[in-house]
């Protein structure tokens, strides 16, 4: 970990500061202004307003890198860029349900090296770099894994627990969640999800951020989606990778760039890929 990739995290957690505090002042505000945007998806003003904050102040701290946000698209032209989704969640956020956050990353030459997932209505925050490891602000009640680190790390934030996925091995004993049936059914992999779900121990849709940070924290073992971004992804990929677990599109490719999610604790992923590899058949339980 270089003295560099410390300030860029350093900035990471700084940036979700920034954005809890404008996101927080208008989550359940009885007068917040809803539109729809061209692909029929819902934006709130706070969407906008943090996307706007987070952009100023990178604009002050680094003014030669890139950016690509969900509300205001690409700006300049490096091999650092930083990704963000200003709410991921934007539903739960409109309709008061606290399981939203925001996600911020930052790629180097296409390579998420930084990821923070902050989710203030819940009161809790998730990050990792390469090299420093997946950690959480838990507090000493809460589910987490400690080893003993004494380095920057840690210090960062106070009460901050090391994450590491969990050791399932056996599709049988896995926990797995899909997101939602509709980006499966769209995608022409509802029969094998479906086949799927009659492999593993248990079936739930968490969604969104909070199905990820679940699985560095080792409470489930799968996870994955269709028709998503690279800002919905992005930060998520350095939280599972350094927490242990592995994360490509469905079809194995690395990074958050090709539409689709497969994340899981590393032991099972090829399993998984093998498992949604081919169309299951009706003696897979799954609807023909």
């Amino acid at each position: 970990m270089t003295a560099d990739s410390a300030e860029d995290l350093d900035l990471a957690l700084e940036l979700a500061d920034l954005a809890d505090a404008v996101s927080l002042a208008r989550f359940r505000a009885v007068d917040l202004d809803v539109q729809t945007k061209p692909d029929r998806t819902p934006v709130t003003e706070a969407d906008l307003a943090v996307e706007r904050a987070l952009r100023d102040r990178l604009a002050e701290a680094r003014p030669g890198d890139g950016i690509l946000g969900e509300e205001f698209g690409t700006e300049g032209d490096s091999t650092r860029q930083w990704i963000i989704d200003p709410i991921d969640g934007t539903a739960n956020f409109l309709r008061g349900v606290p399981v939203w956050g925001t996600l911020i990353a930052l790629a180097i030459d296409g390579v998420p090296v930084v990821g923070v997932a902050s989710s203030p209505a819940m009161g809790r925050r998730w990050w990792a770099a390469r090299g420093l490891g997946a950690w959480t602000s838990a507090s000493a009640g809460e589910l987490g894994v400690s080893d003993g680190a004494t380095d920057a790390a840690s210090a960062r934030v106070p009460g901050a627990r090391r994450l590491r996925v969990s050791g399932v091995e056996q599709l049988s004993d896995a926990s797995l969640s899909f997101q939602s049936l509709a980006q499966w059914r769209d995608a022409g992999y509802l029969d094998r999800l479906l086949a799927l779900s009659e492999q593993v121990w248990r079936d739930r849709a968490y969604g969104d951020l909070w199905s990820y940070v679940l699985l560095a924290e080792g409470l489930i073992d799968i996870t994955g989606e269709f028709d998503v971004k690279p800002y919905d992804l992005a930060a998520l990929v350095p939280i599972v990778e350094e927490a242990g677990g592995r994360f490509t599109s469905i079809d194995g490719e690395p990074g958050p760039w090709h539409g689709s999610s497969l994340a899981t604790n590393g032991r099972l992923h090829e399993a998984v890929l093998a498992a949604l590899a081919s169309p299951a058949s009706p003696a897979d339980g799954a609807r023909a």
